[in-house]
């Protein structure tokens, strides 16, 4: 901000808050000049949201002490962080080999969406849509039913045998154990159940998965199957 923003600034905040007013001359250039020295980094406004008479209005809208610099300075330093967390690099437009200019250009990127003059380049996310799929893959995978090969599935059973068994009992037609929460090691839907590791002093002292799920939910999922075949065989109601 410049003085005339600065003033701007003062005017806008004395008429929210009248102890912030100078009537004496000399007291109001000191304040004109404490606030540029203190502010004159920070804009007025930028087109993407931020806004110095806002920072100001909420300040004295929810504290019950006199605004100081420092208030505004701190939305402020907030925001310009807020926004570069939310910034993922992208690739500049220019000669990879050219270390200045590519450098360059990724710091004047990162100055502008910090000075709020541009929006942050968010890296895209992988989205679960199937309206792109490659049919030859889609092909692949409606041939071997799973994106693991059977052998790598194989390789990987002693290691993960708690899914190993889940996908086996499936293949069987037999309960899935982990599409149910276990009622007793309160293990939620997808997750292998625990047992308790029991100390000297019989206390528990923590927790280990189960190679196999505990009866009490093989009998939930038993019986929650035996519930969805039954209303699937039930005539629809008209």
């Amino acid at each position: 901000m410049d003085r005339r923003e600065i003033a701007a600034l003062l005017a806008y905040i004395g008429r929210l808050d009248p102890r912030t007013i100078r009537t004496d001359p000399g007291e109001a250039r000191d304040q004109l000049a404490q606030w540029h020295e203190l502010l004159g980094d920070v804009p007025m406004a930028t087109p993407h949201g931020w806004d110095a008479c806002v920072a100001a209005r909420q300040h004295i809208r929810t504290s019950p002490y006199q605004i100081l610099p420092a208030d505004v300075a701190r939305p402020w330093e907030s925001y310009r962080r807020d926004r570069l967390s939310r910034h993922s690099d992208p690739t500049p437009s220019v000669d990879p080999d050219d270390q200045a200019a590519w450098t360059a250009a990724l710091a004047g990127a990162r100055r502008a969406v910090a000075a709020g003059l541009a929006q942050p380049a968010q890296a895209r996310a992988i989205t679960s849509g199937r309206s792109g799929i490659d049919p030859r893959l889609e092909a692949r995978l409606r041939e071997i039913g799973s994106c693991i090969p059977p052998t790598a599935r194989a390789a990987l059973a002693p290691y993960r045998p708690a899914r190993a068994a889940r996908e086996a009992a499936i293949a069987q037609g037999q309960p899935d154990p982990l599409g149910v929460r276990c009622g007793w090691c309160l293990a939620q839907p997808g997750e292998p159940c625990r047992r308790r590791r029991i100390g000297p002093d019989d206390g528990v002292r923590g927790t280990a998965p189960r190679a196999t799920p505990h009866p009490g939910r093989l009998d939930l999922a038993a019986a929650q199957q035996a519930q969805q075949a039954q209303q699937a065989q039930q005539p629809a109601m008209v």
